[in-house]
């Protein structure tokens, strides 16, 4: 099979090396050709060299590898030169700030918005700034509707792809435009100096070997003006043309049942020994799957050793029909399977896939707990990258250092243009922003943004803490969703705080590790919250533990007294009252996501809010409450 597999390779590209020379023949003067030739057959030489020591995976077409090799090598080489003009960029941000902005106020110059405020005379920053105000969601509301609806011309100037839906971890979820700007950005600004980070720090994830890409498709609408409504994020149908890269084929993606589908995901990276990447947007789908995965691996490891697929996935026909011909008995694959669960789920992705390199996953912000899980238990040894900063209004960062442990971004100076609102500024009417040549190492902003969307001085939401500057550029660390904080008397306490506080409380607990938890001020809950005074109501889910003592729970409102002078004086004042902490049933998060999730939100966007603010969320965990 192998010298079959090698001839047919040297077939083509013995045929690519003439096609080269002859069409080389046809422009170039006789001398060219023949040196062409050589060339071309030295390139060929090197491919084959390059696809025959990289070849790590079975079952691959020629065709498939030659499509893998020419894609790593194109975007390798276009990441080179993205990564060479991000450093030029961070050596005079103030100059590229200013072209950013100023081509997104020319391009929009003539739409409804940009005749209201005059785009086109607007020649710097601080005309801008001082002409327009900050802006948040409800300024843009009826324009997005116009939008949806089939105007043309009113934010932006070209038809949006797609109107995004925010993820909704600080309230609603709100809809946005994405367009074919912020696409490009993504890739380009992102995706492709990701690319160039990861050749240097992990270069055996450049290779030949296929990635288990956690992704699903999300159901489709349209707006009244007939533009798709979901999440901006990839998507199996907007990444048709990458499908070949990952483990799981191409018609697993038309199942719109995730549960199902993440089984395929599953089964289809169990075959394949030689697995180099789990990619997924965040590391909170990467968990779930595991978690899954150490639900299921009997039927799973079955379906493998017959070559079948379970009875209880609801496919389409036609679906299980296309994938059942993918399928063959792999009894010895099986066995190797059965032996490694057998010793349990410690480790258990590098037991699986030994030629595992990374885990590629956003794993800072509310998804950092879910990092840290994997890391200590079922992807045990693995390197993780965070590798972006972004969110649906865009790209904002990307992590240049993989291997430090915290999680820090340089600001993407290109994609959109940034202000600063300082921390204690936040409520004040009157603040002034800073831009990035301004903001100050260790200080903590809200972010306030102009991208490519129609979103002009607008604040996102997100507190980041500038750690430190690339060259001039800025790097900063992301804290806590402005929306996500817990305040009954003006306390406000962050996501970032309260998490601290509650992992302190954990070590105190033998046996007890968090597995996943959110909180809901008492008010949210009204007469069925208990307790005279306003208070924190914690939901959590613990492994190791089934109950705690009521001294146990009062540890974790001693630890948030210990980090927060404010709340630790209005609990002595007795204005807020000690927190209720309840521990809830083994899979109540993942219900919870489940019944968060809008038809509009997929696990791929999807974010577990920290701080419930909807009643029907915290009464549904009432409902998991086991002690």
């Amino acid at each position: 099979m192998m010298s079959l597999r090698r001839g047919l390779l040297w077939t083509l590209l013995l045929v690519f090396t003439v096609i080269l020379t002859a069409a080389a023949a046809t422009v170039m003067p006789h001398v060219i050709p023949t040196a062409l030739g050589v060339v071309s057959f030295s390139g060929a030489v090197l491919l084959w060299r390059n696809v025959s020591l990289r070849l790590k995976a079975e079952n691959r077409t020629v065709w498939g590898l030659l499509n893998q090799f020419l894609a790593v090598r194109f975007v390798t080489w276009l990441g080179k030169r993205q990564r060479e003009k991000l450093e030029k960029d961070t050596l005079d941000i103030q100059r590229v700030q200013e072209e950013t902005l100023l081509r997104r106020l020319h391009k929009n110059a003539h739409t409804l918005y940009g005749k209201q405020y005059n785009f086109s005379s607007i020649k710097d920053s601080e005309e801008f700034r001082r002409r327009h105000p900050i802006t948040v969601y409800d300024h843009y509301r009826e324009l997005v509707q116009q939008v949806s609806a089939g105007e043309e011309n009113v934010l932006i100037k070209e038809k949006p792809l797609i109107l995004a839906m925010t993820s909704g971890t600080s309230g609603s979820s709100s809809m946005l435009l994405s367009t074919k700007d912020t696409s490009t950005e993504f890739f380009l600004q992102g995706v492709c100096v990701c690319v160039d980070v990861m050749r240097k720090a992990f270069p055996g994830s450049i290779s030949l070997q296929r990635t288990l890409k956690l992704f699903y498709s999300p159901t489709v609408q349209h707006s009244e003006g007939g533009i798709p409504i979901g999440p901006n994020s990839s998507t199996p149908s907007s990444s048709k043309h990458l499908l070949y890269l990952y483990t799981t084929p191409a018609p697993a993606f038309q199942v719109l049942n995730e549960r199902d589908a993440l089984y395929l995901h599953l089964l289809f990276a169990l075959k394949d020994r030689h697995v180099g990447t789990i990619e997924s947007n965040f590391c909170s789908t990467v968990f779930y799957a595991f978690r899954a995965l150490e639900e299921r691996w009997e039927e799973l490891v079955d379906d493998v050793e017959t070559g079948g697929l379970s009875k209880s996935l609801e496919l389409d026909g036609g679906i299980r029909l296309a994938l059942e011909k993918l399928l063959e008995p792999d009894p010895g694959r099986a066995s190797e399977l059965r032996a490694q669960f057998s010793e349990g789920f410690q480790g258990i992705a590098l037991r699986l896939w030994p030629r595992l390199h990374l885990v590629l996953a956003v794993d800072s912000g509310s998804n950092q707990i879910y990092g840290e899980l994997l890391r200590q238990h079922y992807c045990k040894g693995l390197p993780f990258y965070s590798p972006f900063y972004a969110a649906t209004e865009g790209l904002i960062g990307i992590n240049l250092w993989p291997l430090q442990e915290s999680r820090h971004y340089l600001l993407c100076p290109r994609s959109m243009f940034c202000e600063f609102l300082p921390e204690e500024s936040l409520d004040s009417e009157q603040s002034n922003t800073l831009l990035m040549h301004q903001v100050e190492e260790g200080k903590n902003y809200e972010l306030v943004v102009t991208n490519a969307a129609g979103l002009n001085r607008y604040r996102i939401g997100d507190i980041v803490k500038v750690v430190g500057f690339h060259n001039q550029c800025p790097v900063v660390e992301f804290l806590y969703r402005r929306g996500q904080m817990l305040s009954v008397r003006g306390e406000k306490v962050s996501e970032a705080l309260f998490l601290g506080a509650l992992k302190k409380a954990v070590a105190q607990w033998p046996g007890a590790k968090l597995v996943d938890y959110c909180c809901a001020e008492s008010g949210v809950l009204g007469d069925s919250s208990g307790g005279a005074q306003p208070h924190y109501q914690v939901f959590l889910e613990l492994k190791g533990v089934r109950n705690l003592t009521e001294e146990q729970r009062y540890k974790l409102d001693c630890c948030l007294q210990a980090d927060s002078a404010v709340y630790k004086s209005f609990r002595i004042k007795g204005s807020i009252g000690p927190m209720r902490v309840q521990l809830v049933s083994q899979g109540a998060f993942e219900a919870l996501k489940g019944h968060m999730m809008s038809t509009n939100i997929t696990s791929n966007t999807f974010k577990m809010q920290r701080v419930i603010r909807r009643k029907e969320h915290a009464v549904f965990l009432l409902g998991k409450t086991v002690s």
